[in-house]
């Protein structure tokens, strides 16, 4: 992936740090980086969801107040796509994840300070701080992912991007699997406040890599890319990018039912103790790790195929999200709790396979302004995501959870059909 393809290299001198200490790397170690960053960042994330069984037991939160912690972190996150894209095509990708990856391990510890200091504050007040810390951390997540698409709209060639955001995007996966089985286990023995603290090491690790390595930026793919102005108007602005963008607000709003409540779905609903809940809650993520990526590779070969550039992209995220909403009805009638989780693996694991078709038609649209591309693309996802987290319990309390699940297969299917109107219009998509 990108091994024939060497790109100009322009570097940036971080604060502090000599020259002969920063590494140059390749195309592919870069996605490689791009992974580990996008894992510490779903760790950060949602390890609340996992340590808030005990939080909510210790502090007395209710399933609401979980689910306002929730979206206060994707009111942050969601607000601060665009800027973040904005400032990922401005100044590149690997200076805005430095200081945003250092960002998180900071509001994550804070996070677990809150139990190492005796607060003499109500109750209340401890959840507003909490709320306000969460607010935080999406903020300085919000690059995540609109960087890492700038990054690769410029380090990868058009014919592996399918691939490349499928491997960045199976840290969906990679953080999610890790969250529950790592930290129920330390939380269980140490308590939440520790398992916080666990959950910032990955995110430590990728700051301190991002300092030391070069920038390698080229302007290739966005040369080839001819969409970057048609007829005078910005790619932005055209049917096929508004389509796109509604269509993966849908996905955002199913996908992250599955982020923030499944843990805690089969410890209330479902009533696995908190250990087990935690091994089961990990199955979705370890497969997704497997179908974001081969949904990307799947995309690319059916485009360099007889599907051609069109059928090519949409082919993955139709037959994902349809499916993925056939096995959402299925997990949710289920009656035994084991046939119930592996119904909803299969839901997670196809609504996520479309991730690198999603991204990869985003930069065929946006060509260089694929940092902004991407950061409006992902703030409707997270706009779909900051309302599931707080909608699912209200439509669980009032119609069930079998209902509120079938309202979600209902929006996959949405999100699905808008993918005819989506037209990407990719180029020069031989291998390098």
């Amino acid at each position: 992936m990108g091994d024939a393809w060497t790109p100009a290299e322009h570097l940036h001198r971080p604060t502090g740090v000599s020259c002969d200490r920063i590494v140059s790397v390749k195309p592919y170690a870069l996605v490689a980086l791009l992974f580990l960053t996008a894992t510490a960042s779903y760790l950060c994330r949602v390890n609340i969801s996992v340590v808030g069984a005990l939080m909510m037991r210790e502090l007395g939160f209710s399933q609401v107040d979980m689910g306002r912690l929730f979206s206060a972190f994707v009111l942050g996150y969601a607000l601060f796509q665009i800027p973040s894209g904005a400032l990922s095509d401005r100044w590149g990708a690997r200076r805005v994840l430095v200081w945003a990856v250092s960002w998180w391990v900071v509001a994550t510890l804070l996070m677990s300070a809150l139990g190492s200091i005796r607060l003499t504050t109500a109750a209340s007040e401890g959840f507003i701080a909490l709320l306000v810390l969460r607010f935080l951390l999406g903020i300085g997540e919000a690059p995540t992912f609109p960087a890492a698409a700038q990054g690769i709209s410029r380090w990868i060639h058009p014919a592996n991007q399918g691939l490349a955001n499928g491997v960045v995007m199976a840290a969906i996966g990679g953080g999610s699997a890790i969250a529950p089985a790592l930290l129920s286990r330390v939380m269980v023995h140490w308590g939440w406040r520790f398992a916080l603290m666990v959950s910032a090491l990955p995110a430590f690790v990728a700051a301190v890599s991002w300092a030391f390595v070069r920038n390698t930026e080229t302007v290739a793919s966005v040369a080839e890319n001819p969409t970057v102005v048609r007829d005078g108007r910005s790619p932005l602005r055209s049917r096929s990018f508004a389509f796109l963008v509604l269509s993966y607000t849908l996905e955002g709003y199913v996908g992250y039912i599955f982020v923030f409540w499944f843990y805690l779905y089969l410890v209330q609903v479902r009533h696995f103790d908190l250990i087990r809940a935690g091994w089961l809650s990990s199955l979705p993520w370890l497969l997704s790790m497997i179908s974001i990526p081969l949904g990307g590779v799947v995309s690319d070969r059916l485009i360099a195929g007889r599907a051609g550039a069109l059928w090519g992209r949409r082919t993955v995220p139709i037959f994902g999200l349809t499916f993925s909403a056939v096995f959402l009805v299925f997990g949710a009638r289920a009656q035994y709790a084991y046939t119930a989780v592996a119904c909803l693996t299969l839901a997670t694991a196809l609504v996520l396979c479309v991730e690198g078709p999603f991204w990869a038609a985003m930069m065929e649209l946006a060509g260089p302004r694929s940092g902004t591309g991407g950061g409006v693309m992902n703030c409707g996802s997270n706009v779909g995501g900051m309302i599931s987290p707080v909608l699912t319990p209200v439509l669980a309390v009032h119609i069930g959870w079998e209902n509120a699940l079938y309202v979600a297969a209902g929006v996959a299917l949405v999100a699905a059909a808008l993918w005819l109107g989506i037209s990407p219009q990719p180029t020069d998509l031989q291998p390098a």
